[in-house]
């Protein structure tokens, strides 16, 4: 198979800046000779392979267009260029590195004190330190602002008392961010691994992202100094904000995770044979072809777009899931339809669109599912509020 060299039908990088484009091609690298040896080992085993943590933190791949202590302050497109290329690997390699970075240190640097911007952003910029968010619970996922945990006033301590479920790299962090129902607004709270009464425990039997570490906060009475809470992350306003960040490097990467099953579709297609011929003379399978690098190109034309209006300061919510949206579920579509095209070899995972089907039906579903951004949408564009 012909090694992967991008998928850009449109010219698109006719448009990026030398940054951008260098950054782009470091980081296809990198996945191609560092992590891509290493995926279908970690797959099997169900593990995030932790030894790539200090190089991602290296090259400047954890929050690396968030500003404060430590970090590089890049472009929005930069950083959506390095979720594509991250999530070509895996969508469990994105996942860790977009939670580092717009989950846990964007809060911190929007949200958070001189103090913690200090103490914090450093080290989980480097790859020193490793954060999660803890926001769903058990039995609250798309409803947020219905949280069951609480964060009680103890002197200058908060008591934490809940469960957060489904959370990336929660036996790895070394801090998650929880947030509690305080006695008037939803809090942010930093919580350091150590903490009295905070323990974490791993989510087993994943058949997706297997290769992500997913597990639950347990807070059990967890005490919390009052200089680890967000002193500006006040109300569902604060989560949301962070969410949005999120949505937007998905966007941005599922497109990578589209292309790989395309590259890997069309060079299958090219050398099996059937009937005496390649697979790919057909016409079916010429459609399928046609169909996954069409729906890639409008994906790519959405996030650029996105991208260049989110530096003009530009970040409306609706506009974010509506690439949300409409992207994961062109790439779960293509990961589906590769997995036609390389038949029965599609099932192993020799090759890559099995893993990027499973992988995507969570991603479908965290940060916001289809239907809860379609409802965003459908909101912003009636101005009636369809949540019931």
């Amino acid at each position: 198979m012909k090694p992967y060299t991008g998928i850009d039908f449109y010219r698109y990088a006719g448009q990026l800046t030398d940054e951008e484009r260098s950054a782009q091609q470091t980081v296809r690298e990198f996945v191609t000779a560092s992590f891509l040896p290493l995926i279908r080992t970690h797959h099997a085993a169900g593990t995030f392979p932790t030894e790539l943590i200090g190089e991602l933190g290296a090259m400047g791949l954890l929050g690396p267009s968030v500003s404060g202590p430590g970090c590089p302050g890049l472009s929005a497109t930069v950083y959506g260029l390095i979720c594509q290329e991250l999530e070509r690997g895996d969508s469990g390699l994105r996942s860790f590195a977009s939670v580092q970075g717009s989950l846990v240190m964007w809060p911190i640097s929007v949200f958070g004190s001189d103090e913690q911007r200090n103490k914090f952003l450093p080290g989980l910029a480097a790859g020193k330190l490793v954060g999660c968010f803890g926001l769903t619970e058990p039995d609250h996922g798309s409803d947020p602002g219905a949280m069951a945990t609480t964060a009680v006033k103890d002197g200058t301590d908060w008591i934490l008392t809940g469960n957060k479920m489904w959370i990336t790299n929660a036996t790895t962090a070394d801090v998650a961010l929880v947030w509690a129902r305080g006695p008037e607004r939803i809090l942010g709270f930093l919580v350091e691994r150590g903490t009295p009464g905070f323990s974490t425990q791993a989510t087993k039997g994943k058949y997706s992202l297997r290769a992500s570490d997913t597990g639950e906060l347990i807070l059990a009475e967890a005490r919390v100094p009052d200089a680890n809470r967000l002193p500006d992350a006040v109300g569902l306003r604060a989560p949301i904000a962070c969410l949005n960040e999120a949505r937007y490097g998905i966007a941005w990467g599922v497109i990578g995770a589209a292309c790989d099953c395309y590259h890997v579709a069309r060079e299958y297609a090219l050398q099996r044979e059937q009937f005496g011929q390649p697979i790919a003379s057909f016409q079916l399978v010429q459609r399928k072809l046609v169909r996954m690098l069409t729906e890639i190109t409008k994906a790519q034309g959405l996030c650029l777009q996105l991208g260049r209006l989110k530096e003009q300061g530009i970040n409306e919510v609706p506009l974010v899931s509506l690439a949300k949206r409409n992207n994961v579920a062109m790439a779960l579509e293509c990961a589906r339809t590769a997995r036609d095209i390389l038949g029965a070899a599609g099932i192993t995972d020799e090759h890559s669109p099995g893993r990027h089907m499973t992988n995507l039906e969570s991603v479908i579903t965290y940060e916001g599912t289809h239907d809860i951004h379609t409802l965003i949408v459908g909101a912003e564009i009636t101005g009636i509020q369809a949540f019931r």
